[in-house]
């Protein structure tokens, strides 16, 4: 169970972090639901174990004599095996002969309050860690955030567009397993509360994590391209990727840091495209190919 639990601190770590895009993925309320199940099936598994057989000592020992289908427990000081066979012939004539007492074992519940401890307290690191994230924004704060991302999405689109945060979960998730999701040609777009904070740390408070703000860059400049019209989801990323230096730029990151996000974004997007083939760029979208934005330029994104 050690290193089940290790690698169940480890996963809410990664989660935590983002590290592979976790959060995009897999669901935190799947991780300890699994790692409780785990917990319960072991204690309870061991509970079923075999008891154990405390041999009564009175006077004399006693001994399990398996004759055929028969056992039988009989007083046993050394006998011969002659001995031991007129012995078991005078246990078949006493039936009744009691067998030794039985010792269940008691299995002690410290495991499992061990386990459960852990999940409390990973589940209360989840919960501390999200409570500083969007939602630990006051309404003022996301009001100034969302107003940003309107405007600099409106760059990419060309007209005013509006930027929503989709913190009831039941708009992005509902339409598809995404960061975000746009009417394509509309002027309304949402993005999730992890990626809305993602830029809102780049935007207001100086940066995160180097991928995290990358994809979240990369998602705000995507849902833009399909507010502009843009229909075709591997285009649509081709042109993200594009926009999304100028974005990063404008959201304070360096000339080099956007540039390296959005490498690192076109270069994780055949990973990513791995479950959707959709949203893979097509061979186009390269230095001098249909889809550059800026042919006059070598560097691309």
């Amino acid at each position: 169970m050690l290193w089940i639990r290790v690698g169940l601190v480890a996963f809410v770590l990664a989660w935590l972090f983002d590290l592979a895009d976790a959060r995009a993925y897999v669901p935190i309320w799947a991780v300890f639901l699994v790692a409780l199940g785990l917990e319960l099936h072991y204690f309870l598994g061991a509970r079923r174990v075999r008891p154990r057989v405390r041999e009564r000592v009175e006077s004399e020992e006693l001994l399990l004599v398996r004759d055929g289908d028969d056992e039988f427990w009989i007083p046993y000081e050394g006998e011969s095996p002659e001995e031991i066979e007129a012995l078991v012939a005078e246990a078949r004539e006493r039936p009744d002969i009691e067998e030794p007492d039985v010792v269940e074992p008691r299995r002690s519940p410290r495991p499992l309050l061990v386990g459960l401890g852990v999940i409390a307290a990973l589940a209360a690191t989840v919960w501390v860690a999200g409570s500083r994230g969007w939602d630990g924004l006051d309404d003022e704060q996301k009001a100034q955030a969302t107003a940003r991302y309107s405007a600099e999405a409106s760059r990419i689109v060309g007209r005013p567009v509006e930027i929503r945060c989709d913190e009831s979960g039941r708009i992005v998730g509902a339409v598809q397993h995404s960061d975000g999701v746009a009417e394509v040609g509309g002027d309304l777009a949402y993005l999730t509360p992890d990626r809305c904070h993602d830029l809102y740390r780049q935007a207001f408070e100086g940066g995160g994590p180097f991928s995290q703000t990358a994809r979240a860059v990369a998602v705000l400049a995507h849902e833009s391209w399909h507010l502009r019209g843009e229909r075709n989801e591997g285009r649509t990323e081709c042109f993200a990727f594009q926009s999304g230096v100028d974005l990063a730029r404008r959201l304070g990151a360096s000339d080099d840091t956007a540039r390296r996000m959005m490498r690192q974004q076109l270069a994780e997007n055949a990973l990513r495209a791995r479950g959707d083939s959709e949203y893979l760029v097509p061979p186009e979208c390269r230095d001098g190919g249909e889809l550059d934005l800026d042919p006059g330029s070598s560097r691309f994104p």
